[in-house]
Order: C-alpha cells, then sequence, then structure tokens
C-alpha cells in the first residue's frame, strides 16, 4: 500500500469508523492513522512552502507517535515491544530531520514504516480487538 491509498483508507474509516468504536485496537488504528495524514498534510505545506503549518503537522506526528510509544508494555510485549519502542523513536527523529531538512523523502520513509505497522496491527484477528492490552 502507497501513502496515497494509505491515505484515503484513513479518510474512509475517520468518517465511518470515528472513535465511538472505543476498542483499544481501534484507538491505535486511529492513531497510526493520523501519522499517515499529518504526514500527508506536511508533504503538501512543504511543496507549497508553508514552514509553519508544516512544522505544525510534523509535530503533530511526533507526538501522535509518542503516544503509540506510550501505548507500548515493554514488559509484556518483550522485545517485540522493545523493538516497535526504538522503531518508533527512528520515526520521530526522522521526523525532525525531515523538518529541518525541508526532505519530502524522510517524511515518505517514515509513512512506508507506519505502513508496515499499521499493516500489522491491521492483520490482529477480529475476536482479539477487544483484549489487545494497550498498556
Amino acid at each position: 500500500m502507497n501513502a496515497n491509498a494509505a491515505m484515503k483508507q484513513y479518510q474512509h474509516n475517520y468518517i465511518h469508523g470515528g472513535a465511538e468504536a472505543g476498542s483499544p485496537h481501534r484507538l491505535v488504528q486511529m492513531l497510526m492513522e493520523g501519522v499517515l495524514d499529518k504526514i500527508m498534510a506536511s508533504k503538501r505545506f512543504m511543496a507549497a512552502n508553508e514552514v509553519a503549518k508544516k512544522g505544525e503537522n510534523i509535530s503533530w506526528t511526533i507526538s501522535i507517535i509518542d503516544s503509540l510509544r506510550g501505548c507500548l508494555n515493554v514488559e509484556l510485549g518483550g522485545e517485540f515491544a522493545e523493538n516497535l519502542y526504538s522503531l518508533y523513536g527512528y520515526m520521530e527523529q526522522r521526523l525532525l530531520e525531515a523538518n529541518i531538512k525541508n526532505d519530502p523523502e524522510i517524511l515518505d520513509e517514515v509513512a512506508q514504516l507506519m505502513i508496515q505497522v499499521k499493516s500489522g496491527w491491521d492483520g490482529i484477528p477480529q475476536e482479539h480487538h477487544n483484549t489487545t492490552t494497550i498498556k
């Protein structure tokens, strides 16, 4: 899935899914979708040379990723959770670099990483959605 397709899926889910679904699984999905949405917005503002709006959206993206990091339970998730924690940290660092260098390719890199993480999350069977432990 490319970043544009992910954005369209996010828009569809946002309109039709909403936070009212409320399961921990769905809420994490929405955070991941929010990351993709904000990256796409950042790219648009970067292309339009709207520096302030680009910076706001990248900052918002970093905050969302930080929220995802905060959802991880490293004790319960072990090495997998530790690796994901590190990956989220890497994404945050790359976003800062994208902002400083005004580099849309870095934004694409982070979007692709999030798409991969999200596809794994989306693959969790429905019967486990309400039992997914966030913390």
